[in-house]
C-alpha cells in the first residue's frame, strides 16, 4: 500500500519565493565578511548566503538587518555546525513526531474500525497542525538559520557528491531540503483537505457482491462479501483463478463492474450496498416482481475528487522557484529519479519481447486466449491451486483478532531469518489496527512512537486478503523501524523514496504462504516468483504510466471539467493499452488501467510501485543464499540517500530493467520444462 505521512511530505521542500529583496552587492559583502571569520569552506558560505537571500523578503527585515543576521548566525567552525545540527535533529524529531501522532489520532475514526463515524470526523482528519510550521519557521528565523548553514543541494549535486559525503554531510544535505520555497498555510491546508476527502471517498467505496447477479439472475457470491474498489475487486478476481466451476464467470462480472466504475456508469445504489440485486451486464436492478429497473449513475464523482486534488496542489506551484510543477517535483525532489528517466525505464520494460513470452506461457496454463483482466493473473503463485475459501479458513482460525495477528508478528520475523531479539525489538515499535479501508502502513516520525500496521479484520477473523495485505504492510513497518532507529542521524531517517519501502513490502508479501507453512521449498519456486513479479510489474507499470499522463494532461488543461477529465483518462487508458498491451492480449481499446484507486486519493503515488518491483527484483536477487534478516537490517539502515547510490551500496548495482527481463525469459524456459516433465510423470 503506502506511507501516509502527507503532513511530513508537505513540510519538506515547501514555501513561497518572493521577489528578491537582497542585492547581489550585499550578498557578496556578506560572503566576504563571513569567510574572514569562519573555517567553513567558501563555496558553502556562498551557497548558504545566496539561498538565504533568495528567500528573504521585506517583511523579514532590511538589507542591513539581513547582513547582521547572517553575520551573527553563520557557524564559525565545524564544531559549532555539528552542535547546531544535533540540536535541530532533536527539536525537529519532537515537532514532526508529536504532530504526526496528532494526525494519526485525529484520523482514527475514518481509518480504524470500532468508531461511530460522525460528520465532524472528516474535518478533524483534514486538520494539519503543521500547516503553519513553514511560516512560523521563517517568521522566527529558524528556517533562515537552516538555509544559511545547511544549504540545499540539487539532485545533480547530490549525485556528484554521493560517495564523498560522510553520514553527517548527508544529514546536512537532507536538512537543506527542508526550506527551499515558501507556501501560504491556507494552501497547505487546502491540499490536506482535498486529499483527505478523496481518501475518505475511496476508503468507503465498497461493492456488496452478494447483491451482484449474472445475466440469468444467479448469485455467485454469498451475502456477506463486500469488496472495496479497487483492491478487493482485484484480489477477488485473482482468487477466482482457483475456482474451477465459476472462476471465469466471476472474473468477467468483476471486470464489468470495474469498467462501470471507470466510465462512471455504475449506479449510485450499487455502491456500499443495494436494496435489490444488481445485474452489471445490463446495469439494471432486479425488483421482487422480476422487473428490471435502471437507477441514476454516480456521474463523475470519481474524477471530481481527482480534479480537486490537482487544483489544490497546482495552487502551490506559483510558490516554488523555477516554474516547477508538482509533476516535476514528484520525480526530481520526492522520487529523486527524473521523469524522463522513469518514463524511459517504463516504456523499455513494457516493450520488451519477454512480455510476450510470459503471456504465451500464461495462455497455455489457462488453456484459453488471454482476457484483459489476465493482467492480474496469479497462477505463478502456489496459492493458485488453493481455494480462497480454504485460505480464508486457515487465516481466520490463526488470526481471529488483531491481537492474535500482533502476537504472531515476532514469530513471522523469526521465520524470515530475524533473531528473536531483533524480532521483539521491531514488534515493540509496531501497533496493529483493524482498518476501515483496504489497509496501509503509517510510519512514526519519532523514536518514542510506533509505526501503524492496518489491514481488514472481519467479524470471523482475518481472511486471506486481509492477511496478504497485512504481511505487505508489515514489510513497510520493518523498513520504517530500521530507517528511523538505526540511521546515523534524524535527517537521514527513511528511504530514498516510496518505491524502496514498497520493495521490502513486496519481499515480505511474496512469502505470505511460506509463513503459513503452505509453500514448498524447492528449486523451481524461485522461478515462479520471478514470473509472478515480472507479470505484476508489467501490469502496474502501465497503470503508473497512465497516472503520469493524466497529470501531464491536467497541467495542459488546467480549466478542464470533471467530465472532460473522465473522457481524457479513458482515452489515455485506451492509448496506453493499445501501445503496450493490445499486441500481447490481441484486443484493443480497453480502459482497465484506469481502475486503480491510488490515482484518485494518492497524487502520483503509482509510479513508486513499478520502481518498487524493479528494486524488489534486485534485492531479491541479492538476498539469494543470504540471511534475510541480517541483510534487511543492513540495507534499510543506510538512511535516505539518493536512490541510485542507495542501491549501489545495498546490492552493488543501479536501477535497470534488463536483468529483470532476462531473468523472466530464463524463468519461463525453466517453468515450461518443469511443467512438461510433471505432465509426463503424471501420464507415466
Amino acid at each position: 500500500m503506502k506511507n501516509i505521512c502527507l503532513a511530513f511530505m508537505l513540510i519538506c521542500g515547501t514555501l513561497f519565493l518572493s521577489a528578491q529583496n537582497i542585492s547581489n552587492e550585499i550578498t557578496q559583502r556578506v560572503i566576504a565578511n563571513i569567510s574572514k571569520n569562519s573555517q567553513i569552506p567558501k563555496d558553502l558560505v556562498t551557497k548558504g548566503v545566496n539561498q538565504t537571500a533568495a528567500l528573504w523578503t521585506a517583511e523579514d527585515g532590511t538589507p542591513e538587518q539581513f547582513v547582521q543576521f547572517c553575520t551573527d548566525n553563520f557557524c564559525k567552525n565545524t564544531t559549532e555546525k555539528q552542535q547546531l545540527f544535533n540540536r535541530l535533529c532533536q527539536n525537529f524529531e519532537s515537532i514532526l513526531g508529536h504532530n504526526n501522532r496528532v494526525i494519526i489520532d485525529l484520523s482514527l475514526p475514518i481509518h480504524v474500525t470500532g468508531y461511530q463515524q460522525l460528520p465532524i470526523d472528516e474535518l478533524f482528519a483534514a486538520y494539519n497542525g503543521l500547516a503553519h510550521l513553514n511560516n512560523d519557521m521563517f517568521a522566527n528565523k529558524i528556517a533562515f538559520i537552516i538555509t544559511l548553514n545547511f544549504p540545499h543541494f540539487t539532485l545533480a549535486e547530490k549525485t556528484q557528491n554521493a560517495a564523498k559525503w560522510n553520514n553527517n554531510e548527508w544529514g546536512y544535505a537532507r536538512l537543506g531540503d527542508m526550506f527551499t520555497s515558501r507556501i501560504p498555510a491556507e494552501i497547505e491546508q487546502a491540499i490536506t483537505a482535498a486529499t483527505t476527502a478523496a481518501d475518505n471517498y475511496i476508503s468507503n467505496y465498497n461493492i456488496h457482491m452478494g447483491e451482484v447477479v449474472n445475466r440469468e439472475g444467479q448469485r455467485l457470491w454469498t451475502k456477506n462479501i463486500k469488496l472495496i474498489s479497487h483492491w478487493g475487486l482485484r484480489d477477488e478476481l485473482k482468487a477466482a483463478y482457483a475456482d474451477a466451476n465459476h472462476g471465469l464467470e466471476k472474473q468477467q462480472l468483476i471486470y464489468t463492474i470495474m469498467n462501470r466504475i471507470i466510465s462512471q456508469s455504475i449506479p449510485k445504489e450499487a455502491i456500499n450496498g443495494s436494496e435489490y440485486p444488481w445485474k452489471p451486464s445490463s446495469n439494471k436492478f432486479v425488483l421482487p416482481n422480476g422487473i428490471e429497473m435502471i437507477y441514476g449513475s454516480e456521474k463523475n464523482v470519481r474524477y471530481q475528487y481527482l480534479l480537486n486534488n490537482f487544483k489544490a496542489i497546482q495552487a502551490s506551484d506559483a510558490y516554488y522557484p523555477g516554474n516547477s510543477t508538482y509533476l516535476t517535483r514528484r520525480f526530481d525532489d520526492d522520487l529523486e529519479i527524473s521523469l524522463p528517466e522513469v518514463e524511459k525505464l517504463f516504456t523499455t520494460f513494457l516493450s520488451c519481447p519477454e512480455v510476450a513470452t510470459v503471456a504465451d506461457l500464461i495462455s497455455k496454463k489457462l488453456g484459453r486466449k488471454l482476457e484483459p483482466f489476465d493482467i492480474w493473473y496469479n497462477g505463478f503463485k502456489n496459492r493458485s491451486s488453493i481455494s480462497e475459501y480454504d485460505l480464508d479458513r486457515i487465516t481466520q482460525k490463526k488470526y481471529p483478532t488483531k491481537e492474535a495477528f500482533a502476537e504472531d508478528l515476532p514469530n513471522i520475523l523469526q521465520k524470515l531469518g530475524f533473531t528473536k531479539e531483533k524480532a521483539e525489538f521491531i514488534c515493540s515499535h509496531v501497533t496493529v489496527d483493524a482498518s476501515v479501508g483496504a489497509g496501509h502502513a503509517w510510519e512514526a516520525l519519532m523514536r518514542s512512537d510506533n509505526a501503524r500496521l492496518r489491514t481488514r479484520i472481519g467479524e470471523k477473523g482475518m481472511d486471506y486478503k486481509g492477511y496478504n495485505i497485512g504481511i505487505h504492510e508489515f514489510g513497510h513497518n520493518v523498513e520504517q523501524t530500521f530507517s528511523l532507529h538505526n540511521v546515523p542521524n534524524y535527517f537521514l531517517a527513511g528511504v530514498p523514496n516510496t518505491a524502496f519501502t514498497e520493495a521490502l513490502a513486496f519481499t515480505f508479501q511474496q512469502r505470505d504462504l511460506q509463513l503459513l507453512g503452505i509453500s514448498a521449498v524447492d528449486t523451481i519456486s524461485r522461478y515462479y516468483d520471478i514470473l509472478d513479479n515480472f507479470w505484476s510489474c508489467y501490469e502496474i507499470m502501465g497503470v503508473a504510466l497512465l497516472d503520469i499522463h493524466v497529470w501531464q494532461w491536467m497541467y495542459a488543461h488546467p480549466d478542464a471539467t470533471a467530465d472532460e477529465l473522465k473522457e481524457a483518462v479513458i482515452a489515455m487508458a485506451k492509448e496506453i493499452w493499445n501501445l503496450y498491451y493490445a499486441p500481447v492480449f490481441k484486443i484493443k481499446d480497453q480502459t482497465i488501467l484506469a481502475i486503480y484507486s491510488h490515482m484518485i486519493d494518492s497524487p502520483l503515488y503509482l509510479p513508486a510501485y513499478p520502481i518498487g518491483y524493479l528494486i524488489s527484483f534486485q534485492l531479491e536477487n541479492y538476498f539469494q543464499n543470504k540471511n534475510l534478516g541480517t541483510e534487511v537490517e543492513r540495507i534499510f539502515s543506510q538512511g535516505k540517500l539518493i536512490p541510485q547510490y542507495w542501491l549501489q551500496k545495498a546490492v552493488g548495482g543501479k536501477l535497470n530493467t534488463t536483468n529483470f527481463s532476462r531473468a523472466a525469459a530464463d524463468a519461463a524456459q525453466k517453468v515450461k520444462a518443469f511443467e512438461k516433465a510433471e505432465k509426463k510423470n503424471k501420464k507415466g
